[in-house]
């Protein structure tokens, strides 16, 4: 059993439709709760809604702090990627102040986001989602289906080790399994890459606005490639073994691709800034947003809408809905144009401001305190529920259609795929794995695109070492320009936390911040119904989702939905934000850097 599960009886005919809750559900990070009602005679989920319980409230402590904070606070929104928060803020400050980082700061801090991405994509695919395939949750819930693993040839086990899919159903079995316990140990090495770039994970210590605090060595980034080419050599065991998994969940139970299925609606802000490109400037945001590797977009029913980062940020709307807040559509409007001169809407994030108003939850009116970022498409006039796949899927899914990213020969968008080189490691000879766009945005492509975007960040690392190395040579070694806080400016900063899109708005008024609203991925993912009765992502994929588990309702683990909603990613720290009034004081206590001091 992996969540707790509340059962409550609905009226058995026509249909078997159960009322079930998944609250909260666990191998997550925060406070999510599912709740559904699913048709058993038809074995289909019939309708979902999408909770979080807990409030915080950066928006609001943020009003008033020196803005040369906001990166050391916003990093606090979350224990797992406050890295990418405190990459966002410092995007966001060098717009605000006008600087442009040295290239070598630029270089380790993408080396340093890498390593990011390959540190908790490991980690969860392998150690938490991973446990949704394993041997005991597919026995406990689909004794058919590990009946035909033990009979399947695994098609790539030259490459993986384990000759049956159910020999890699057993390898992912949490705490025993040798795949599961190999993935801990890789975790690890990602950890440490981390903490050579920037200081500290997962609160950098060394990462300012203007660049890096970062003493460049050649030893440095040495001891960072010694731990990556380790990294790369798993990547070419992981990437076929989870492709023999998930393509055996289609042949074993036909229809799973509805699992978690949703339309194509996805947003991809971008990752890893090019320094020969990026200078932080909004007026030339849309060149250097398309020189990004990751390229940022927006797909609508499998066509590329936008590259535009200019377009992206104009487009982005805050809806309440059904959430735990008054509007603020009489408040103060802070931004009225952006530096090219184009109107911004009321419900930018730039014009928020937040009013929390605590409730009692009704599924009817108010039900969570997830707000709803929606992308307003000028095309159509519609605000779309954009999701981020998980993050991988929508990060691979534009950059192959854009067809812009060439890196070095380790990376090839082609306009439908995407080409991934991995060069002779010591065990193990050159690779190239391409990610080919796929037919649906469900649980099991969400989860794929995960192990080829480690591959991906393994052959970004491996290119921006060589970077960073040439800049060394030529004697280029600072990491850091200097800069003046404006008294009035305004920034915006895109970047991919791991779990997809990431942005930053920051508006400073006599030197102070006066308004800073951050929009990570979960939003976007958990929000709940707007105010035009849209479902969220995490809602939108659960409704109608098909049941395969074999238990009937009174054994019923929920295992299809457990997929679907683990396959986004979830993070709940990043959906709410805690705020605490003005607060009082309870106690001071000094406590000395050398233990207590003596009685007096």
């Amino acid at each position: 059993m992996t969540t707790e599960v509340r059962r409550q009886a609905a009226p058995a005919e026509p249909g078997q439709v159960i009322e079930m809750a998944w609250d909260p559900i666990t191998r997550i990070v925060g406070s999510l709760g599912i709740y559904t009602k699913i048709d058993f005679k038809k074995r289909q989920v019939v309708e979902c809604y999408s909770t979080s319980s807990i409030f915080r409230g950066y928006s609001i402590f943020l009003k008033g702090k020196d803005p040369r904070d906001a990166h050391f606070i916003t990093s606090r929104i979350c224990g797992i990627c406050g890295d990418n928060h405190a990459t966002c803020s410092v995007y966001a400050q060098n717009m605000a102040y006008g600087v442009k980082p040295p290239a070598l700061g630029e270089w380790i801090l993408n080396l340093g986001e890498a390593a990011e991405y390959m540190f908790d994509h490991n980690i969860f695919q392998e150690n938490l989602v991973g446990v949704d395939f394993c041997e005991q949750m597919v026995r406990e819930t689909n004794p058919g289906v590990w009946e035909l693993a033990q009979k399947t040839e695994a098609p790539h086990a030259a490459d993986h080790g384990y000759r049956t899919i159910a020999d890699i159903m057993r390898a992912l079995n949490p705490f025993t399994g040798e795949f599961y316990r190999e993935a801990l140990q890789m975790s690890r090495l990602t950890r440490e890459k981390f903490c050579l770039m920037e200081g500290r994970h997962v609160h950098p210590s060394t990462l300012y606005p203007g660049g890096v605090g970062t003493v460049a060595t050649v030893q440095l980034f040495t001891d960072y490639l010694v731990r990556l080419m380790k990294y790369v050599e798993f990547m070419k065991k992981v990437v076929p073994l989870h492709d023999d998994l998930f393509d055996f969940f289609y042949q074993a139970l036909p229809g799973y691709e509805k699992v978690g299925q949703r339309r194509i609606l996805l947003g991809c802000w971008g990752s890893f800034q090019d320094p020969d490109v990026c200078d932080y400037d909004y007026r030339t945001m849309d060149k250097w947003g398309r020189a990004m590797f990751v390229t940022p977009g927006v797909v609508v029913d499998g066509e590329l809408v936008t590259t535009s980062l200019v377009e992206i940020n104009l487009g982005i709307r805050i809806l309440l809905g059904s959430s735990y807040y008054e509007d603020w559509e009489n408040e103060r409007t802070f931004v009225d144009r952006d530096p090219l001169g184009n109107p911004v809407d009321q419900r930018h994030p730039w014009n928020q401001t937040t009013i929390p108003k605590p409730q009692k939850r009704d599924f009817k009116g108010k039900y969570s305190w997830v707000m709803s970022p929606r992308w307003y498409d000028k095309r159509t006039g519609q605000y779309l529920a954009l999701d981020t796949g998980g993050g991988p899927l929508a990060r691979l899914w534009v950059t192959a259609l854009a067809g812009l990213v060439d890196l070095g020969g380790y990376i090839k968008a082609t306009g439908h795929s995407v080409k991934i080189r991995l060069p002779k490691t010591a065990l193990k000879p050159e690779v190239e794995f391409e990610w080919k766009i796929p037919k649906w945005s469900n649980a099991l492509e969400r989860d794929r695109a995960r192990s080829y975007f480690q591959a991906y960040a393994a052959a970004v690392a491996l290119y921006c070492v060589e970077q960073a190395l040439a800049e060394i040579r030529a004697g280029r070694t600072r990491t850091w320009s200097d800069f003046t806080v404006p008294k009035e400016a305004i920034g915006c900063g895109f970047h991919e936390a791991v779990r997809g899109v990431l942005s930053h708005h920051l508006v400073i008024e006599n030197g102070k911040i006066a308004n800073y609203h951050p929009y990570p991925p979960t939003p976007w993912n958990a929000s709940v119904r707007d105010v035009y009765g849209t479902p969220g992502p995490y809602e939108d994929a659960v409704q109608n989702t098909p049941i395969f588990e074999e238990n009937g309702p009174d054994k019923f683990k929920g295992i299809d939905i457990m997929r679907a909603v683990r396959s986004f990613d979830p993070c709940l720290p990043c959906g709410v934000h805690m705020y605490l009034g003005d607060g009082k004081e309870l106690e001071v206590v000094h406590s000395p850097t050398f233990g207590r001091l003596p009685e007096q």
